[in-house]
C-alpha cells in the first residue's frame, strides 16, 4: 500500500475527519526500499531501474550535499519538521506475467482504473492482457512507469520511451550541463 494506515489517520484528523474528496488508495501488492533517505537506499532505486554507474555516483553526490545543507527559513512559515526518514523513496506495484483477460487482474488495480475513468479496452491494454488492442499509454504508480505502450510508434514521432542506460550520452551531456 502507497500510504500506511498511521498516515491516512493524521491526514483525516488534519482535515477535521473530512475525507479528501479527490484522493484514493489502491491496495495492491508492492514492493518496497527500506524506510529513509540513505545511500543505501539511493543504491537500491539506482539498481532498480538499472541506471549506469555514473548516473549512481551523480545522485549519491547530490545526497551528500543535500545533507550539509540547512532547511531554508526565509518564507516564516511554520509546520512540523520533515522527518525523511519516516518516508518511503520507493514503492512499486510487483510484476506478474500478462493476463490472459481482465478476469485474471487484480481487483483492486481494476478498480482504480474504474475510479480514473479508464474504457475498458484501455484497461485490456494497461493491465497487460495478451491480444489486448494498442493504444498509447504510459501507467505510472507510486512515480513508476508500471507499462508504456506503443512506443515504436511513438519512437517514429521522435518521442523516447527507454531506461536510461540506452539513452546514456545523452543524459549524461544534459546533467553535466545544469
Amino acid at each position: 500500500m502507497a500510504a500506511d494506515h498511521d498516515t491516512i489517520a493524521r491526514v483525516e484528523a488534519l482535515a477535521g475527519g473530512e475525507a479528501y474528496e479527490h484522493g484514493f488508495v489502491t491496495d495492491i501488492e508492492q514492493e518496497f526500499a527500506e524506510k529513509g533517505l540513505n545511500e543505501a537506499v539511493i543504491r537500491f532505486i539506482s539498481a532498480k531501474k538499472d541506471e549506469p554507474e555514473w548516473l549512481l555516483e551523480w545522485r549519491l553526490e547530490a545526497y551528500r550535499r543535500w545533507l550539509v545543507l540547512d532547511e531554508p527559513n526565509w518564507a516564516r512559515v511554520n509546520y512540523p519538521k520533515i522527518d525523511y526518514n519516516d518516508l518511503y523513496y520507493y514503492a512499486a506495484p510487483k510484476t506478474t506475467e500478462g493476463p490472459k483477460s481482465l478476469d485474471e487482474v487484480d481487483p483492486e488495480l481494476l478498480a482504480t482504473y474504474a475510479k480514473l475513468g479508464i474504457p475498458l479496452r484501455e484497461q485490456e491494454v494497461l493491465a497487460g492482457v495478451e491480444g489486448a488492442s494498442k493504444y498509447a499509454v504510459d501507467a505510472v504508480f507510486d512515480s513508476v512507469s508500471v507499462v508504456t505502450t506503443y512506443k515504436a510508434e511513438l519512437a517514429k514521432a521522435g518521442v523516447i520511451f527507454c531506461p536510461c542506460q540506452k539513452r546514456c550520452a545523452s543524459i549524461r551531456n544534459w546533467c553535466a550541463s545544469t
